[in-house]
């Protein structure tokens, strides 16, 4: 079994609408691509006892788990503080953090506000920050990382390699122009249950007039049953009747 992992967005401009997110595609795609499962992703306001609850919940639940958002200088930062609480360990200062912002800003600049960023749960390891050099940190089997996309990606890539890695998963897709779901359903009901460990999923697309259709995605860790069923696939598109067109359209 791969590792599992669950990812927390925290932020009330996400829920508010107020800033779409895109860490969760990217993080997604990421861990697929390592062979750790993303069972699940939750979106929390900036509620410490939500916050507390759902990291708590989440790392006794999950082999990861992974935060974004709330880790800045302001009053609704209060993502490391949390963690802390859930791992009720003391929140402190962490020196060596706090010597690497005080080098990074100019005389006079690494105000109170800043130096919140140097606070994290005692025990903390720091996840290094290419981008903005405020690390985000490491506590336990929970890894803290920034909101912004950027410096989100900076911190994930730093720390994906000290994890366990399971077995990547693959894929294989094909599509079909002028086919939709309701006429397929069934038979790919059967293909499914056939190869009952392999994901295979329909995705209409529409792309202009002439081109719209669906794709079938088969996705898993087993390379050649991901082979077997999608070809599967390819033979159930030509048996209805449709031109069978690998991989994914181009702009679905």
């Amino acid at each position: 079994m791969n590792p599992t992992a669950c990812l927390l967005v925290i932020g009330n401009e996400i829920l508010s609408g107020r800033t779409q997110d895109v860490n969760v595609q990217y993080v997604a795609r990421r861990l697929s691509e390592t062979g750790i499962t993303l069972s699940e992703v939750r979106i929390i306001p900036d509620i410490r006892a939500v916050i507390v609850r759902n990291v708590t919940e989440a790392r006794a639940a999950y082999d990861n788990v992974f935060t974004t958002g709330g880790i800045g200088p302001t009053h609704d930062d209060i993502t490391s503080a949390c963690v802390a609480e859930s791992f009720g360990v003391p929140w402190v200062h962490h020196p060596e953090t706090f010597s690497l912002l005080e080098t990074h800003f100019a005389p006079g600049e690494f105000n109170a506000a800043r130096q919140r960023m140097a606070t994290m749960p005692q025990g903390a390891t720091p996840i290094r920050n290419a981008v903005s050099v405020a690390p985000g940190f490491s506590m336990g089997n929970v890894h803290v990382m920034a909101g912004v996309p950027r410096i989100m990606r900076a911190m994930f890539e730093e720390m994906l390699p000290t994890l366990p890695h399971g077995t990547p998963v693959t894929s294989q897709a094909w599509h079909a122009n002028g086919l939709y779901e309701g006429t397929l359903a069934a038979p790919l009901e059967a293909i499914q249950e056939r190869y009952p460990a392999i994901d295979i999923g329909s995705y209409p697309y529409r792309l202009d007039e002439s081109q719209r259709g669906v794709c079938l995605l088969c996705k898993g860790t087993d390379t050649q049953a991901v082979s077997a069923a999608a070809t599967a696939v390819r033979d159930l598109i030509a048996g209805l009747g449709f031109a069978p067109l690998p991989g994914e359209p181009a702009k679905a």
